[in-house]
């Protein structure tokens, strides 16, 4: 809380990269954000562009919000970095994070509030919704590819669920002196799930809210196979590492390895399936494969696009 004020105090975080159109979007919608006169809150926007390529757009947004919106530059490319320098910069007693690429409902933050007060847990997270363009491919729709887990209000929920997308955190967890997001993870990714997981090991607790919905823009650019088994191997290749360091245990490389092995008995059958089937055959195959190949010495496709 602000000194002198009794009311919660929400710092929202959002870190952007070369995306404008759809900052604006975000920003638009965070201005009317309703409150129910239980908090206030501020936007801190961390961009992570040398270029400054949306910094025009943040200060129009700026001097036209009903809220305080403030502008940074990170100017090093690490997701991790730029999370860390927005919450470095933010005033509030509460942190949410939300992605640029994301359009949150009127009562997002609202209902992410009463539910953490409601609780008294130190994390809520809500739910993220793909939305499609009418061009998008029928693949990508049916396959379900962009759609996450759902769950009951209040329900607890592990490091697995959890993420940067959608969240209010109590600022009680970014101690100094820690390691907040991790910059050895801000170009491969699982730089939120490692930071989760270190909180859920401390005895953090994280629920649900089903009531904070956030849409989020699937452009062109993710409609393509190659990007999605990129992402898979890539994500499976730091679940790999971790098995080499020993962060997790080899019967986790043994059944992903069985798994490939499955995958690629079943690949030569799956060409008679809808694409969306095949496509859940081979993006298993890339995680597995990343696994496997990363746990024994082999790593690619580190770094995000």
């Amino acid at each position: 809380m602000i000194a002198g004020c009794e009311r919660d105090y929400v710092s929202v975080c959002v870190c952007t990269y070369q995306r404008p159109t759809l900052l604006a979007r975000l920003l638009d919608a965070l201005g009317e954000q309703s409150t129910g006169d239980a908090f206030s809150f501020e936007v801190v926007v961390v961009e992570n562009d040398e270029r400054r390529s949306s910094e025009a757009v943040v200060r129009e947004r700026a001097a036209r919000a009903r809220v305080l919106v403030r502008y940074y530059c990170e100017p090093e490319r690490n997701i991790s970095l730029a999370r860390n320098h927005a919450v470095r910069n933010s005033h509030g007693n509460l942190i949410a994070f939300i992605d640029d690429d994301e359009r949150p409902e009127k009562d997002w933050l609202c209902s992410l509030h009463r539910t953490l007060r409601d609780t008294g847990a130190d994390g809520v997270l809500g739910p993220v919704i793909p939305e499609f363009p009418v061009d998008t491919p029928r693949w990508l729709r049916d396959g379900r590819v962009f759609e996450r887990p759902r769950h009951e209000t209040d329900s607890r929920i592990g490091p697995r669920d959890a993420r940067t997308g959608n969240v209010l955190m109590e600022r009680s967890l970014f101690v100094d002196g820690e390691i907040w997001f991790d910059p050895a993870l801000g170009r491969t990714g699982g730089e939120d799930s490692d930071f989760f997981t270190r909180q859920c090991e401390s005895g953090r607790v994280f629920v649900w809210c089903d009531e904070a919905v956030a849409c989020e823009t699937i452009p062109p650019e993710r409609w393509s196979a190659s990007f999605h088994l990129r992402r898979m191997w890539r994500s499976g290749t730091i679940s790999g590492e971790r098995v080499r360091d020993g962060r997790l245990p080899s019967a986790f490389l043994v059944r992903n390895g069985l798994v490939l092995g499955a995958c690629l008995l079943a690949a030569p059958a799956s060409v008679l399936m809808p694409k969306h089937r095949r496509m859940e055959v081979a993006l298993k195959a890339a995680y597995c494969g990343g696994v496997v190949t990363a746990a024994l010495g082999w790593s690619a496709l580190r770094h995000r696009e």
